[in-house]
């Protein structure tokens, strides 16, 4: 199931992707930072694809503002989205993963959680939380085969609303050059195959060596 907040087009086109490739895909609008909406998102994934064995949280709002500035409707639409979202999204699909007998979740953070950068608390602190998300429920999940990771993407040569992040400003990774999405795409479906499955609890950088 390919998931957006706004745009069905963007993920229908994802989705047609994944079917160009021989491969049962479907498309849905949902607000994963919502109890109602993120439930109803498991349960239709269930329902058109028969099955859920994989969760990736990746839903995330990246606005910078200085923190004399940051009003606390904003720091609670981002803890919303990127942590509240994913254990909404974690808790509603666990029945489906206990079911599956080894299923995975990947949430997917940030390195400024682990670097720190400016006109980002809101970002950095919600980003972070997943890393914590991901330790404890490796702990609790363990019992039922279900790995827990999440990956750290460094500066990735995406497209983006907006400008580019300030804090990217004269970064080059010491590989001299930004990642791709399919990079970080390979290192998701590793972390949820089959020859993943000894890792757990653990966060994973992808950033051309910017941050060790």
């Amino acid at each position: 199931m390919v998931t957006a907040k706004q745009s069905a087009s963007e993920a229908e086109a994802v989705a047609d992707e994944i079917r160009q490739m021989g491969v049962k895909a479907s498309s849905m609008i949902a607000d994963v930072g919502d109890p109602a909406s993120a439930a109803s998102l498991v349960r239709a994934t269930v329902e058109r694809l028969g099955r859920l064995d994989i969760l990736v949280n990746n839903a995330s709002v990246r606005r910078e503002v200085e923190f004399a500035d940051l009003e606390y409707a904003e720091w609670r639409e981002i803890m919303a989205t990127t942590l509240d979202g994913a254990y909404l999204c974690s808790r509603a699909a666990l029945p489906h993963l206990i079911a599956a007998q080894g299923g995975s979740i990947v949430n997917i953070g940030g390195m400024s959680a682990h670097t720190g950068a400016t006109r980002r608390a809101h970002v950095i602190a919600a980003k972070a939380g997943l890393v914590g998300l991901t330790r404890a429920l490796a702990h609790d999940l363990a019992k039922h085969q279900i790995t827990v990771n999440c990956v750290a993407p460094g500066l990735i040569d995406t497209a983006r609303v907006g400008a580019e992040p300030a804090h990217h400003a004269g970064k080059v990774p010491p590989v001299g050059r930004k990642g791709t999405p399919d990079e970080i795409a390979t290192l998701v479906r590793f972390l949820c195959g089959p020859d993943a499955r000894y890792i757990t609890g653990q966060t994973i950088h992808a950033n051309g060596g910017l941050f060790m």
